[in-house]
């Protein structure tokens, strides 16, 4: 049996590679999180941005032989490691056709991995346009997500890759009764595609898998009930409005205080939410 030590992590693997590569310190521990399951299987791996091939060899002996490996990039030179064993497809991804045509050409893939322009438009391109071609199971990883603070990529921005993909958990929990549901087509895409979001340092991972994508149901064990409360609404704050002026509050009895009470309720009510929401900015930005 082999031992752990005889498995390389990327790292090594980055460090093995005949041709450069530049990779940011932080993502080898992501790599190895979430692509070990991978290893040795006939997996369909996409990188977009090949540069001068360092990492096409570097998944290569990560993968293994059995993995097709298919590197994308604008540059036609990229084209000389098809010699070595890796097809390469020339385009820009920040294009839907030319995603339509990729896909067309190489079938569906379990692994997509953007390490390519980093603009907003080839980043959001890119996921919206592969989601509908990876299989369940797969990932599609977006590297160098930092763009979407930078200026130099016209960021910050309501429309930046980050926007996109804060959204995109908005979306995967409307799949919970109640919230409410994604009205675009590519909402519906993310909650019907995409079981989780995965955020890291500089790196956001959509993981797809269509069976898990279901709407939320609640369930029972079907145990013996001990009749308990729920005192998820009685929390201090709560209570001390709901004895003063809440349903049921004495004071809603009284003759008179009782109207005035009710009458002022809703204009109290929007005045704690507002100091409500005073104290809890604290906790953001």
């Amino acid at each position: 049996m082999s031992s752990s030590r005889d498995v390389p992590s990327v790292r090594e693997c980055y460090e093995a590679s005949p041709y450069l590569s530049i990779k940011h310190a932080s993502y080898f521990a992501v790599y190895d999180e979430l692509l070990a399951p991978y290893r040795g299987r006939p997996v369909t791996f996409v990188e977009v941005g090949v540069l001068n091939g360092g990492s096409l060899h570097m998944w290569r002996r990560y993968f293994g032989a059995q993995a097709r490996i298919i590197g994308v990039d604008l540059n036609p030179a990229a084209r000389r490691w098809e010699a070595d064993g890796f097809e390469i497809v020339i385009g820009d991804q920040g294009e839907p056709a030319f995603w339509e045509a990729f896909f067309e050409r190489v079938g569906p893939v379990d692994i997509v991995l953007d390490d390519g322009g980093h603009t907003n438009r080839q980043q959001l391109v890119t996921v919206v346009h592969s989601l509908p071609h990876i299989a369940d199971g797969g990932l599609l990883m977006v590297e160098d997500v930092h763009a979407s603070y930078l200026p130099e990529f016209g960021n910050p921005s309501r429309w930046s890759f980050l926007s996109f993909a804060l959204q995109a958990v908005h979306v995967v929990n409307a799949r919970f009764p109640g919230v409410p549901a994604p009205t675009t087509a590519t909402g519906r895409l993310l909650r019907d595609t995409v079981r989780a979001v995965t955020f890291h340092e500089s790196m956001v991972t959509f993981r797809v898998d269509r069976a898990q994508c279901g709407m939320n149901t609640p369930t029972s064990n079907g145990g013996e009930s001990l009749a308990a409360a729920d005192f998820r609404l009685k929390d201090a704050r709560s209570a001390t409005w709901r004895r003063v002026a809440g349903e049921g509050s004495v004071l809603r009895t009284l003759p008179l205080v009782g109207g005035l009470v009710r009458q002022l309720a809703p204009a109290v009510h929007r005045w704690r939410q507002r100091r409500e929401a005073a104290a809890l900015a604290r906790y953001f930005g």
